[in-house]
């Protein structure tokens, strides 16, 4: 499954989605931002959501940086 792909499946089965699955995405797509304020926010986000110890929380939390998802795919 090509990373797209995963994108796509995400977006569309959020909710059946782990959030550890969802960082590891995140992280393959980091490198595609072009500005490096934009990589280290997303960098801080990440970290933030993994010490927290709520899977709950961290759903929450994923769910509000969906559109880096969106952005991706629409070729950042």
């Amino acid at each position: 499954m090509t990373l797209e792909d995963q994108i796509k499946h995400i977006i569309t089965n959020f909710d059946n989605t782990s959030s550890d699955h969802f960082l590891e995405i995140l992280e393959q797509i980091k490198p595609f931002f072009k500005n490096s304020l934009i990589s280290e926010y997303l960098q801080g986000k990440i970290q933030k959501i993994i010490d927290t110890a709520d899977e709950i929380e961290k759903q929450q939390q994923c769910r509000a940086l969906m559109p880096y998802l969106d952005w991706y795919l629409q070729g950042l």
